[in-house]
């Protein structure tokens, strides 16, 4: 495999390992001091484009089936193999645990100090008011779907791009004269 599909899948399988760690710190008590910073969602969302993007293409370019992706990712060494495992099904975990906290509200704000989130219960839909711990509540949840859902989705990445470049390994291996 190249060097350049280590680099892009350890990249891209590191960035979903400091999401899905930053995820689960939102479930200690506190609020997670990037509660409030939009600049880490404007930093997934720039790193997110270019790094699942060309992960996709890699993959679509190797012409890779379902099956063909279980044996190229059953060559790779044994602990990319338990690395990935255990970060997506962390990532899974993580998002369905972390569902039912929060009940149907979501993308919680506040204005002129008051809190109020979106509730998405069929036949009530609307803006409510909530107390500052539901509050906190809502928004830990909202960070914490964001953060698994953006680290699940760079592990996937880091996958495709692994399993896209062992394919191409094997590929040259078979075409290359012995």
């Amino acid at each position: 495999m190249g060097w350049s599909f280590k680099v892009h899948g350890g990249v891209a399988a590191g960035l979903g390992a400091v999401l899905l760690v930053l995820a689960g710190l939102t479930w200690l008590p506190g609020v997670l001091p990037l509660a409030k910073a939009g600049w880490l969602l404007a930093l997934i969302a720039v790193l997110f484009l270019p790094i699942v993007i060309s992960a996709v293409a890699r993959l679509f370019l190797a012409r890779v089936d379902k099956s063909l992706a279980w044996q190229a990712f059953r060559c790779l060494p044994g602990w990319v193999r338990m690395g990935l495992a255990v970060l997506i099904l962390s990532g899974v975990v993580m998002t369905f645990f972390g569902k039912g906290q929060e009940g149907n509200l979501q993308a919680a704000e506040v204005k002129d100090g008051r809190y109020f989130a979106f509730d998405t219960t069929p036949h009530a839909r609307g803006t409510v008011e909530l107390s500052h711990e539901q509050y906190q509540v809502v928004l830990e949840a909202d960070q914490r779907f964001k953060l698994t859902t953006s680290g699940a989705l760079f592990v996937g990445a880091a996958y495709a791009v692994l399993v896209a470049g062992e394919l191409r390994r094997a590929d040259r291996g078979a075409a290359s004269p012995r």
